[in-house]
């Protein structure tokens, strides 16, 4: 009789089997990727699987106030560990949104809305880079769901070449290969499943409570938002 845990295993192997094996095949191509990185899990599972399989891996962070220092502490890991990982720091696409819409700061009707893809591709531009790699996961969401779901091995879109090593994987089981590989423990706000500084009341209690610095930074590139604490 399989035993829960036994099957669970046998899952990860699988899944750690497809991820190897889409990494593989995006290696036969070049040898230098962009990955996407945040320090959430999810990249920081990548780029362990990433690394060893390429002359040269160009990480891109995408900060929403840059400078941060419990951010940097994982960007300085990723560099020391890995010693074929360069870094580029963009400006987070969301915070186009933000601008313009005047959340937490003066509205700028000005400012021209990005996407993902925007700052994707400004990175392959600088680089010279064809292929991306993302940690997006079906499990994440509806709309990532279907979104992976139609590509090749539902992992790699062909016609972009973006790729997605993690499609198949669940946040526990990622966070099971972290602790069992002793990675880096990610960063984590609160035990949702996201990642990421964001204006929002949990990233800021954490803040306040560890990194007062990082969370005065914040309060400075956006001051409207001391409201999100407001009474505290």
């Amino acid at each position: 009789m399989v035993t829960c845990v036994e099957h669970l295993e046998w899952q990860v192997v699988n899944k750690i089997d497809h991820t190897r094996e889409v990494i593989n095949l995006i290696s036969q191509k070049t040898d230098r990727v962009i990955l996407f990185y945040s320090g959430g899990k999810d990249s920081i599972m990548l780029l362990n699987q990433v690394a060893p399989k390429f002359k040269e891996v160009v990480l891109v962070f995408m900060y929403l106030v840059p400078n941060l220092r419990h951010v940097d502490i994982y960007l300085k890991d990723a560099l020391n560990r890995y010693p074929n990982v360069k870094l580029i720091q963009k400006p987070h696409w969301i915070l186009t949104y933000i601008r313009k819409s005047g959340n937490y700061c003066i509205a700028d009707p000005k400012v021209k809305l990005k996407k993902l893809k925007d700052v994707d591709d400004e990175v392959r531009e600088e680089t010279g880079i064809e292929y991306s790699i993302f940690g997006m996961k079906k499990a994440d969401s509806l709309n990532r769901r279907l979104m992976l779901q139609g590509y090749n091995m539902e992992a790699i879109n062909e016609k972009t070449n973006r790729v997605y090593p993690l499609s198949l994987w669940t946040n526990k089981e990622v966070l099971r290969f972290i602790r069992d590989n002793n990675l880096p423990k990610p960063i984590a706000y609160n035990k949702k499943a996201s990642s990421g500084v964001m204006l929002e009341k949990d990233c800021f209690e954490y803040l306040q409570k560890n990194y007062p610095d990082d969370l005065e930074k914040i309060y400075d590139a956006f001051p409207m938002s001391r409201v999100i604490l407001f009474g505290k």
